[in-house]
């Protein structure tokens, strides 16, 4: 399944979103050797594309993006922002800072080299249940604007493509999409622009992500979670 977003009004989602062909990376001192990075050629979405992401009402809810608006509870903290949600089980898993300028924002924490587009496996999912994960709640807790970049080709068909024989006893990983990139595959990604006090909510267990705070000239704190949840039980932005 290829990425799919739950929006009302896609006026609202081109007003925010860009699209790109992604790159491998090769002897950038900033970036590990292989990693998937925008080409940096982004161009605006435009009506067909945006109707082309628009996710069918079938669609599972831990395989869709929603662009929302999370509130946080007055006098509570950060833990308790996703309890209220449906999932009694929802994990807060912390804060990452990003400075201004940065095309990706995910580092290697052995050397600080930044990872490029990713895969996550907090719940090491296989190829099997890759469709059934937690998805991710995201909160731009400012003071900067920041993107979210999200992969179109969704973990399940890359793996598919680069173990051809034996992908059903895969766990999909970062590594097959730079395998993918590597041999010349087409690869597109979608950046969306999310103000202070915006979100998102995403299966990045399924879909290829990282964050961007690329063109702004302010820092960027995120509040992460991981949670089912069911769709719509956010505000929509689009």
């Amino acid at each position: 399944m290829p990425l799919y977003l739950a929006f009302n009004d896609v006026g609202a989602l081109r007003a925010r979103c860009d699209v790109a062909v992604v790159r491998t990376a090769k002897d950038e001192a900033e970036y590990e050797d292989g990693a998937v990075v925008p080409s940096g050629r982004w161009k605006p979405l435009d009506d067909e594309a945006g109707r082309a992401l628009a996710a069918p009402e079938r669609a599972r809810p831990s395989m869709l993006v929603e662009i929302v608006r999370p509130s946080v509870p007055a006098g509570r903290g950060l833990d308790d922002l996703a309890k209220p949600l449906g999932d009694d089980r929802a994990e807060y898993i912390g804060q990452a800072l990003a400075e201004p300028g940065m095309r990706t924002t995910t580092d290697n924490y052995r050397d600080g080299r930044l990872i490029g587009l990713h895969l996550d496996n907090w719940d090491r999912l296989d190829y099997g249940r890759r469709t059934v994960g937690r998805r991710r709640l995201a909160l731009n807790l400012g003071p900067g604007d920041r993107y979210v970049i999200l992969g179109d080709l969704d973990a399940q068909a890359v793996c598919r493509a680069v173990h051809p024989d034996s992908y059903e006893r895969r766990y999909p990983h970062t590594d097959d999409y730079r395998t993918y990139a590597a041999a010349g595959h087409p690869l597109g990604c979608v950046r969306i622009r999310l103000a202070p006090g915006e979100g998102y909510l995403a299966p990045t267990e399924y879909l290829l992500h990282d964050g961007s705070t690329e063109g702004q000239d302010k820092p960027s704190a995120m509040a992460f979670w991981l949670g089912h949840w069911s769709r719509g039980i956010l505000p929509s932005l689009v």
